[in-house]
């Protein structure tokens, strides 16, 4: 998609808050543990919202590598000169493996049957496979994908050694790491740990660690932390828990009013006609809606504008969403929908508790239509 330059709505990343908050968990880390494990930037679904490629860039001299969900995220990498290791955290194609290859892309074995259909290419032979590196995924009770077992892990270091590939690392996801209750997380590192300790030998990178495990469990970092969420500045835990150390919300998003109105009592607003003016009502229409990722569910929360809330009304539509204004402003006057505005502020976190939802839903669903504008870069 597109991005709508010509429209007001825009969402701005601040680089420099990314970079800080890179630095500070290597501080924590530091103090609280003693330990400098590499730092591996989650950049997965476009950077969670805030653009893979200027937050990769920008964070290139601070992390170690990098970590994406498909091939294609790492492709997009290499293609915009990020020479540094990329971890693709998902299974792939098989067929596909020779692109990994060639981009020296470390690659995610999630099961022996899925190598086995590796070793099965005809391509195979062609490929120089010292070139291929692998990590095991580990299902310690994330139930998606990985072995359950170190019988099998075994196998797949037996016969990566025989494709001659590189066995560089084992890993897996804890499912709870950012809640209160730890019962599912110690299990889970348990069985891990154990899995690990089975093995016929140990890779170079033995990791387990997210963001919540880094923040709240320091005892699970290892070779690598995974830091996504926290890399933009945000709580992986919403509310739950109180973050350890200092992390700064990297992304705003901003708009303007482009139209202004005043309807009488008794008018509606928007699809289906749900709002119903008790009164004489001056209305602002913002060029934003759920293509853009600010979804139908947001009717009934607020903006800020003139460091004042103002509710949305009316049902967002598709592009445009409409909201109750205090007073007749000009067209043009600034909205902001995440950020703060005078003595205002509306957090990722608060969108999505109206929503029900969790931090990491509302970034990336911002669609790539909305421009994203990089500052201290």
């Amino acid at each position: 998609m597109k991005p709508s330059t010509h429209r007001p709505t825009q969402a701005v990343i601040d680089l420099a808050a990314i970079r800080a908050n890179i630095e500070n968990f290597k501080t924590y880390i530091a103090k609280k543990n003693g330990i400098t494990p590499e730092i591996w930037a989650v950049v997965k679904a476009n950077g969670y919202g805030h653009g893979a490629i200027r937050v990769a860039q920008s964070a290139d001299d601070l992390v170690s590598g990098f970590c994406v969900s498909n091939l294609d995220e790492a492709i997009e990498l290499r293609s915009h000169g990020i020479v540094k290791p990329i971890l693709v955290l998902s299974g792939i194609v098989p067929d596909d493996v020779h692109i990994a290859v060639n981009l020296r892309v470390t690659l995610t074995v999630p099961s022996l049957d899925w190598l086995k259909m590796v070793a099965a290419l005809d391509t195979l032979k062609d490929l120089d496979t010292s070139h291929l590196k692998f990590h095991i995924k580990v299902d310690s009770g994330m139930g998606r994908i990985g072995v359950t077992s170190v019988d099998e892990a075994n196998d797949i270091i037996a016969l990566g050694d025989k494709l001659g590939m590189d066995f560089d690392g084992i890993f897996t996801h804890f499912a709870t790491a950012d809640e209160v209750n730890t019962d599912q997380f110690l299990s889970q590192k348990t069985m891990f740990d154990e899995l690990v300790n089975g093995l016929t030998r140990r890779p170079r990178f033995v990791h387990s660690s997210n963001s919540a495990a880094g923040i709240w469990h320091t005892e699970t970092i290892q070779d690598i932390e995974r830091l996504g969420d926290a890399l933009y500045g945000l709580n992986p835990s919403g509310t739950a828990l109180d973050m350890t150390y200092k992390i700064t919300q990297a992304l705003t998003l901003k708009s303007e009013l482009t139209h202004i109105k005043i309807i009488p009592e008794g008018a509606t607003v928007g699809y289906g006609a749900d709002f119903v003016a008790s009164k004489d009502t001056i209305v602002g229409t913002v060029p934003i809606g759920y293509a853009d990722g600010w979804t139908r569910d947001m009717t009934g929360f607020y903006v800020l504008v003139d460091g004042q809330k103002c509710q949305i009304i009316g049902r967002v539509s598709m592009d445009q969403m409409t909201i109750r204004l205090p007073e007749r402003l000009p067209i043009g006057t600034k909205v902001t929908l995440i950020g703060e505005d005078g003595a205002e502020k509306i957090t990722v976190n608060d969108v999505a508790a109206h929503r029900g939802t969790i931090n990491y839903e509302v970034v990336c669903l911002l669609s790539d239509r909305i421009k994203r504008k990089y500052t201290n870069g």
